[in-house]
């Protein structure tokens, strides 16, 4: 889904708070007729009254969206509070789309264990995605950590990526192939002819709307999309000194 709004529609959507006198919020069940009436094609997961009087978020397909409560308009991008600078758009985000850890399908994962691997992470990865490249990278800087290595190949964008990722599973030590086609560009040399997840776990990415690679789960439930450098990983597995003494930059786009 995109949507293109006016920059005109869309600062008037910002400004309406300050305009209205704070007045109750609509109806919801009105409002949500209003999106079906006017935005017919648009399949509304969740409908949620923000703390801002006037304004509604809608939860559409992994986007959030707003509008006010008579639907004249729509804005597509951040909130954010101007007071904090804080992005609220990208909390409520991580809200929506978090899962408990323990649903993973980690038996269809590959394993690997750093130090004594007391924290956990999820990553569904590509073995031909860049930024996954980049991600083990700056892995190789965090220790005791226990990462499960979810094979997400991407065709559309790498042609023979599913391929290379049976090829891994089926290797008799499929930690050393992982990082050997990630990182040195090595395939396994074996027919990849096994049973693989790759299927199951791509109808599982699809469900949780993983549109790039490389997606992390971490052990809180919180979700990242993008390759993020070493002390923000250290961060959000529970270790905010690291993350402290060098503060990080914006993760780079999933792919």
């Amino acid at each position: 889904m995109k949507l293109l709004i006016p920059p005109l529609a869309a600062a008037a959507l910002l400004l309406m708070p300050l305009a209205l006198p704070n007045p109750a919020h609509a109806d919801e069940a009105a409002v949500r007729q209003r999106l079906g009436e006017r935005l017919p094609n648009v399949k509304i997961d969740r409908l949620t009254p923000t703390p801002y009087p006037g304004l509604y978020e809608i939860y559409s397909s992994g986007v959030l969206l707003y509008t006010d409560e008579e639907v004249r308009y729509l804005l597509q991008g951040a909130l954010i509070d101007a007071q904090t600078r804080q992005n609220l758009s990208n909390e409520r985000l991580r809200e929506l789309t978090a899962i408990d850890f323990d649903q993973l399908p980690l038996e269809h994962a590959i394993k690997i264990v750093k130090g004594d691997g007391t924290r956990r992470l999820a990553i569904f990865e590509d073995p031909d995605c860049p930024y996954c490249r980049q991600l083990e990278n700056e892995l190789d800087k965090v220790d005791n950590v226990t990462i499960h290595i979810f094979l997400y190949p991407i065709e559309q964008l790498h042609r023979g990526a599913t391929e290379k990722s049976r090829k891994i599973w089926c290797a008799q030590d499929r930690a050393k192939a992982w990082l050997d086609a990630v990182r040195r560009g090595v395939v396994a040399d074996n027919p990849g002819d096994c049973a693989t997840p790759i299927e199951q776990l791509a109808e599982f990415g699809r469900r949780l709307r993983i549109t790039g690679t490389p997606t992390l789960f971490f052990g809180d439930n919180n979700r990242v999309a993008g390759a993020l450098p070493a002390p923000q990983i250290e961060r959000l597995l529970g270790n905010p000194g690291a993350a402290a003494a060098a503060p990080a930059p914006p993760p780079r786009p999933a792919m």
